[in-house]
């Protein structure tokens, strides 16, 4: 089966920098809805279009296509008083750029820590990395009605909706 709209797609893979420096090495497939769902990169999808079990290819993604350029402008300094004791390099916290006038929030990483200073950076960890994925493609399928009208994939290693337990409850639970 060739990978096209509205087929399930696994994908073994990894991804490095331009340098061959190895960022993350996939434990689990990714296992995505294909056609312009917003479930992977646009640029991952356009290379495995039209492509079926076996394939392999590296792709280089760029950053304006992956998590954006690096912008200095989402980096703070605030008051380490402001912040939760204790803070960590590493922490994460959700807020709004000062100059954002919609109010969209961030989440922004600690970066440094100084006596009474934190840096928080609201770029994306990848913003401004030219991104390599190495890509195999293990399983081909074709999505089910629900999984089309929720717009993910559903089930071992997808998106997972409530569930009836024993008791006739419903319960919603991860599964990673």
């Amino acid at each position: 089966m060739k990978i096209a709209k509205n087929t399930v797609v696994t994908v073994e893979y990894s991804l490095s920098d331009t340098l061959g420096n190895l960022i993350e090495q996939g434990q689990e497939p990714m296992v995505y809805l294909h056609g312009g769902y917003e479930n992977t990169l646009p640029k991952i999808e356009e290379a495995l279009d039209g492509q079926s079990v076996g394939f392999n290819e590296t792709i280089q993604v760029e950053p304006e296509d992956a998590f954006g350029e690096y912008d200095a402008d989402l980096v703070k300094i605030e008051d380490r008083s402001r912040l939760p004791s204790p803070i960590e390099v590493g922490m994460q916290f959700e807020g709004t750029p000062d100059d954002d006038q919609d109010g969209e929030s961030l989440i922004f990483t600690v970066t440094e820590i100084a006596e009474d200073k934190v840096v928080l950076d609201g770029n994306h960890p990848l913003a401004g990395i030219a991104l390599r994925f190495t890509l195999h493609v293990t399983e081909v399928r074709e999505a089910t009605t629900e999984e089309i009208a929720h717009g993910h994939v559903h089930g071992a290693h997808g998106h997972h909706h409530d569930d009836e337990d024993e008791d006739g409850e419903y319960r919603s639970y991860p599964l990673h």
